[in-house]
């Protein structure tokens, strides 16, 4: 993926993605500590179905009012296991709320690239399988081994591992997003292995950002 030249007043956009429990919000929190702001998806979805909004409504609507918490909110854990029990639940639901987080993506990263920063993040664990790479200029995967993806994901989440396996296969085959990366962070080790490797690539997307004469490769 060639990155565009960023006029002036345009940041250049560096999309992060990975599989579940790759570490994707753990590599954002580093690029923050060295001044880089970002927008997350993840984020993005969950607004999209607060009590109010559209997608709600159409998806209490679907499946009915245990769908839904005492307060009115999303029970998360209920809709997850309709969707990725039946894969053509989940495409009704990527439908309805899919279009709603690419308008609000579009329009944080509008405002992110006006702030007068090298560089921006969109973090998103669907980036390519949505369309969301579109968006970006660069693609960064954070990488680990699937069984390390299924270890922090059942330490986090606590939830039944069959759910984890049906989650990873849902994502993009992990050969397919490291097919599509222009940059790649193994996320498998410590916490300094993590921060050097952002530490440097930070170093680069700001010469690229200000660099007419830039190379694809990182140093």
């Amino acid at each position: 993926m060639n990155a565009r030249i960023p006029g002036k007043d345009s940041a250049l956009v560096i999309g992060v993605t990975g599989g579940i429990g790759s570490g994707k919000s753990a590599v954002a929190e580093a690029f923050g500590e060295l001044g880089i702001d970002w927008v997350d998806a993840d984020h993005l979805a969950r607004e999209v179905v607060m009590p109010g909004e559209p997608a709600l409504a159409a998806i209490a609507e679907r499946y009915g009012p245990s769908i839904l918490q005492p307060d009115g909110t999303l029970d998360r854990r209920a809709l997850r296991s309709r969707i990725f029990d039946d894969a053509a639940e989940r495409r009704w639901l990527e439908a309805e709320t899919h279009p709603r987080i690419r308008q609000r993506l579009e329009q944080r990263l509008a405002r992110l690239r006006r702030t007068g920063a090298p560089y921006c993040l969109l973090v998103s664990p669907l980036l390519i399988e949505s369309g969301q790479h579109e968006l970006v200029d660069r693609i960064l995967v954070v990488d680990v081994p699937e069984a390390v993806q299924i270890q922090r994901t059942l330490a986090r989440d606590g939830v039944e591992h069959r759910q984890v396996e049906a989650i990873i296969e849902a994502q993009s085959p992990r050969a397919r997003r490291l097919a599509a990366a222009d940059d790649v962070i193994d996320n498998s080790g410590n916490r300094q292995s993590l921060h050097d490797q952002v530490a440097r690539l930070d170093a680069f997307y700001r010469q690229l950002a200000s660099s007419p004469n830039r190379h694809d490769t990182p140093p």
